[in-house]
């Protein structure tokens, strides 16, 4: 089984992170209503889901649907990607990239 991802094949990207308890609730708006919108106007970037963790880990995942390695060189995405306001706040900064195995059920 390859573990490289061709140029042009769509894979999950996943985003861990921990933040501050008294940083949650204005990392989590912002999250919500700034950098999901950007991520998703930017080409290539096709879902995004936020998830909050019920075992070991940090605490924030997001999931993103992305089209190809080549969403991360658009000049929207080197404008969006990043935690903003947040950068030097989050912590146990966690990146996990899955390619499909199979198809649709």
């Amino acid at each position: 089984m390859r573990n490289e991802l061709m140029p042009d094949e769509a894979f999950i990207h996943i985003v861990r992170v921990d933040i501050d308890p008294e940083h949650e609730a204005a990392f989590n708006a912002w999250y919500e209503q700034k950098h999901f919108p950007d991520l998703l106007a930017c080409p290539g970037w096709i879902s995004a889901k936020r998830f909050v963790s019920i075992g070991d880990g940090p605490k924030y995942a997001a999931m993103y649907e992305v089209a190809g390695r080549w969403a991360f060189e658009t000049p929207e995405f080197l404008k969006a990607k990043g935690f903003g306001p947040f950068e030097s706040l989050v912590k146990n900064f966690m990146r996990i990239q899955l390619r499909p195995m199979s198809g649709p059920a």
